[in-house]
């Protein structure tokens, strides 16, 4: 894989996770207000993508922490820090 690619790759992984992080901001900030909401099931799929952005939206927005479905975004980032880690291994291997 060439250098580009992986640069490529690392700057959508980071949008992705960017919007997820704008996604819980943004719900939270309608929910405050008592607007219309982005639906919880957006929220998911946007962790699924993007779990990191989605953590550091919930816990600094202290948005959806509560919520038992939403403790799911934790097993999404264990499996995202454990593809790059195998990623990385394999890649670049030590």
């Amino acid at each position: 894989m060439s250098p580009e690619s992986i640069l490529a790759i690392a700057v959508l992984y980071l949008l992705l996770n960017g919007i997820s992080f704008f996604l819980f901001g943004t719900d939270k900030r309608r929910a405050v207000e008592d607007r219309h909401r982005i639906r919880e099931s957006t929220l998911i799929v946007s962790g699924l993508f993007g779990p990191f952005g989605a953590l550091a939206g919930m816990k600094l927005f202290r948005h959806k922490t509560r919520k038992p479905l939403f403790k799911v975004i934790y097993v999404f980032l264990v499996i995202h820090l454990a593809l790059i880690f195998a990623l990385v291994w394999e890649f670049f291997p030590f």
